[in-house]
């Protein structure tokens, strides 16, 4: 019987919702003690398209799945106390197993609480209106006009099969690319219907049209968009999908290499570690692929109508489709395995993180925080990984 004892953090202010604190002998970050103020949710009606309706409101504090990064036990929930808080004793039971009620896709209303509780972490306050050209990132959203759709592209969050899914449903693209020529998506294909380009050549129309359309984003696991963006931009093999060709990332690479191992040569590839080493030296990165999701979600100037998990695409894409009257669909998995949990990403990324000492796993965890919370994300030592945790409850 394993024994763990939890230390309960002192209460918050009520007015200031404090950080998480990520133990890694620990089981899952504790969390605040209290907080008053009501959640706020920026994430719309997939059937009004307008406004988010009043938000959900919900007793629960912001919780992490994050998980030890040796096991993957879940503790019983602690007792409440009146008193200031104490040092209590959890007896740990049996470890959870793999479970196929989470291949079940989530809910809207279940994401729009969660996306609540990021908020609540990050201090955003509701928005009354929503305007697409105010975005922080405006180089990210994108609106295709003839479908009536903003669409926030996440990079190595699906961003790819998303947007050319998306432009054969605006009829922008006649033909289906492959692996090896879909970043082609990136470039000519889509520079006209960036928000940047409708925001300088859209007139007073754009900035209506935009409120008034359908809107989604693409979020993923950030354990396996970080190994994803790695092997795809870092990393000194290719595979099939690949694309290393911007001279941003390679300076990049050199970077890391010359400030971490300390040696200056452009040949040189630096290990997965290393590349975790400079992100937590530099407190993340302003390239998209490896910056977190939620600094490039439009909130709180925006609502979204429907957000989906990357790893419920396959199953969630119907939805978007339907609303779009289209019958396009996206191209499946680069290995062809339908389960999440089973896919060539997932398991390089629990073997990858399961290498790395804790104390880099505290700290790059302590980056992507509000990534893990959007989703109520799994950690890389859950045997459900990388799905959501949207059955549990702790």
């Amino acid at each position: 019987c394993l024994i763990i004892f939890i230390h309960l953090p002192t209460r918050s202010n009520d007015t200031e919702l404090s950080s998480y604190i990520f133990d890694p002998n620990n089981i899952i970050p504790t969390k605040p003690d209290t907080i008053d103020e009501e959640p706020s949710s920026n994430l719309g009606d997939i059937e009004s398209k307008t406004i988010p309706t009043k938000p959900y409101t919900t007793d629960e504090e912001p919780t992490s799945n994050l998980g030890d990064v040796e096991s993957s036990t879940i503790p019983t929930k602690p007792d409440t106390t009146d008193g200031e808080p104490e040092q209590i004793q959890n007896t740990i039971t049996d470890a959870p197993a793999i479970d196929n009620m989470y291949l079940e896709q989530p809910s809207q209303q279940w994401i729009r609480e969660q996306f609540d509780k990021a908020y609540r972490l990050l201090g955003y306050k509701k928005t009354e209106l929503r305007s697409w050209l105010t975005c922080p990132i405006l180089k990210q959203q994108f609106y295709f006009k003839n479908i009536k759709t903003v669409f926030t592209a996440l990079p190595k969050s699906g961003n790819s099969n998303w947007k050319e899914a998306l432009l054969n449903a605006d009829g922008r693209l006649t033909k289906k690319l492959d692996s090896t020529t879909v970043n082609k998506v990136h470039g000519a294909l889509s520079n006209t219907i960036r928000m940047t380009w409708w925001k300088k050549t859209g007139g007073n129309w754009i900035d209506k049209a935009t409120r008034e359309a359908f809107s989604f984003a693409v979020v993923r696991n950030p354990w396996t968009r970080l190994v994803s963006g790695y092997k795809d931009k870092i990393a000194e093999y290719d595979e099939p999908g690949t694309f290393k060709a911007t001279q941003l990332t390679k300076d990049i690479r050199i970077k890391i290499v010359q400030e971490i191992r300390g040696v200056h040569n452009i040949k040189l590839y630096p290990t997965f570690e290393e590349f975790l080493l400079y992100l937590i030296k530099h407190k993340t990165t302003d390239n998209v692929h490896f910056r977190p999701q939620h600094e490039m979600l439009c909130i709180p100037q925006a609502s979204y109508d429907y957000v989906i998990p990357l790893e419920y695409s396959n199953v969630m894409q119907k939805d978007v489709w339907k609303h779009i009257t289209t019958s396009v669909s996206l191209m499946e998995s680069y290995d062809g395995v339908s389960d999440p949990r089973q896919q060539s990403s997932a398991l390089r990324a629990k073997d990858w993180f399961s290498k790395i000492k804790p104390e880099i796993i505290e700290q790059v965890y302590d980056l992507f925080r509000a990534d893990f919370v959007l989703m109520n994300y799994s950690n890389f030592s859950d045997p459900n990984f990388p799905l959501p945790l949207h059955h549990t409850e702790l």
